[in-house]
């Protein structure tokens, strides 16, 4: 892809521009769907958008040395297109599957029984069973919260994103579930929704609006009325807080935080900090690591560092405007260019790995690998961004650091696993 119409933003924007373009990862995997199976109460279908022939990982841990750091990966397989992760207090850990199953790792161990309770799921392409976060006080109430793909009635491959609460108390059922919360904006085209809970203790949850289809538009991610393509923030309890940023504004729903969002498959709020951080894909490349603020727009579908998946700069499935940048529309604070399928994201502040301190962790599922990147004491990029696991083959949907200080990481594989990362 050429980037001559690229100069004069380089120039513009020298500090992210330039460390995200020297880091170029590409995919040589073919796509291939996989066959349909069968979720809960619901046909699944085939998934041509997510369906890579996976290489089989190795039983057996194996040892790794990237920039004078030796580290151990140990895979605990089992699992069937895992999407995220959270632990319990107990260091447990729960797993959702894509496909619509909630699983548990106990002691290391996958339980080869699944846990019961999530309603039927339309698990098509990028639909599905997806984020899973436990509420605050989780050891007092034993609420647990997720996201899905919930099935429009008479349709078999239109959904909108929701919210599900549920109590789990260590067995292998959930009791007291129910939906809090269903976005409006139905959509046959990918529309990934995660949550994470903020310090001021709201939920915040992001709904991907990526491009035209039969239900949805790209457009939607500007339209106030509509909740695709934005970050919302909601009470415990689903509802929308009083001192939202648009609250009482006409037009708008109650519920936005952020708008201009393309399709966030990772949303964490930075350990130190207390920001709100987001990876977004883009289309044909633009993948961007986002820092959300509240009543803020992150351009999309105006603006964008990719480009329509035919090849052309505008129109179609990529930006409306030729430059990446337009007045009152935020810059993301790196992007990669090609794409490399951003994923989870990790901030790390472990102390097994002291050298990776404060550096950024994100999965790639285009480039197959898990992408370090070097941040100063300054809070900016810095060469090396570094691609890891590249010996592995393996699609990294999931990455969050675990309360022991360890990484741990979920392959986006119909042959899934939990990858635990220690030092060797």
């Amino acid at each position: 892809m050429s980037l001559e119409w690229f100069v004069p933003i380089l120039r513009q924007f020298v500090t992210v521009s330039l460390v995200a373009l020297v880091f170029v990862v590409a995919t040589g995997r073919v796509q291939q769907a996989p066959a349909a199976q069968q979720a809960t109460g619901l046909q699944n279908f085939a998934d041509p958008s997510g369906g890579y022939t996976g290489v089989p990982l190795p039983d057996q841990p194996q040892v790794f040395r990237a920039a004078g750091t030796s580290y151990r990966v140990t895979p605990t397989k089992g699992l069937v297109r895992p999407w995220a992760l959270a632990f319990l207090p107990n260091a447990d850990i729960l797993i959702t599957e894509r496909t619509g199953h909630l699983r548990i790792v106990r002691n290391g161990v996958l339980d080869p029984q699944e846990i019961t309770g999530i309603p039927p799921v339309l698990h098509h392409r990028a639909f599905g069973l997806m984020d899973v976060a436990l509420h605050p006080r989780f050891a007092e109430n034993h609420l647990v919260y997720f996201t899905y793909s919930k099935p429009k009635a008479g349709e078999t491959e239109v959904a909108a994103a929701a919210l599900l609460r549920a109590r789990y108390d260590g067995g292998h059922s959930l009791s007291d579930v129910q939906d809090l919360f269903v976005s409006n904006a139905f959509t046959d085209q990918a529309s990934q929704a995660r949550i994470v809970f903020g310090r001021d203790g709201k939920i915040y949850m992001s709904i991907g609006m990526t491009h035209p289809g039969k239900f949805g538009s790209a457009q939607d991610a500007q339209d106030p009325s509509s909740h695709g393509g934005k970050i919302l923030r909601l009470n415990d309890d689903g509802s929308a807080p009083a001192d939202n940023p648009f609250a009482g504004r006409p037009g708008y729903r109650p519920e936005l935080y952020a708008l201009g969002i393309r399709n966030a498959i990772g949303l964490i709020v930075h350990p130190q900090t207390g920001e709100l951080w987001d990876t977004e894909n883009g289309p044909f490349g633009g993948d961007e690591v986002n820092i959300i603020q509240a009543g803020k727009n992150y351009g999309w579908p105006v603006v964008s560092y990719g480009r329509s998946y035919n090849g052309e700069r505008t129109g179609g499935t990529g930006p409306t405007l030729a430059e990446p940048c337009a007045p009152g529309m935020e810059q993301p604070f790196l992007f990669w260019n090609p794409s490399i399928a951003a994923a989870g994201i990790a901030i790390y502040t472990g102390e097994r790995f002291p050298q990776w301190k404060g550096h950024i962790f994100v999965g790639a599922m285009r480039g197959n690998h898990l992408e370090r990147v070097t941040i100063d004491t300054n809070g900016l990029p810095q060469r090396p961004w570094e691609p890891l696991l590249t010996e592995l083959r393996q699609r990294i949907r999931e990455v969050r650091q675990g309360p022991d200080g360890l990484l741990y990481l979920l392959t986006d594989e119909d042959s899934g696993a939990l990858l635990t990362i220690e030092p060797a």
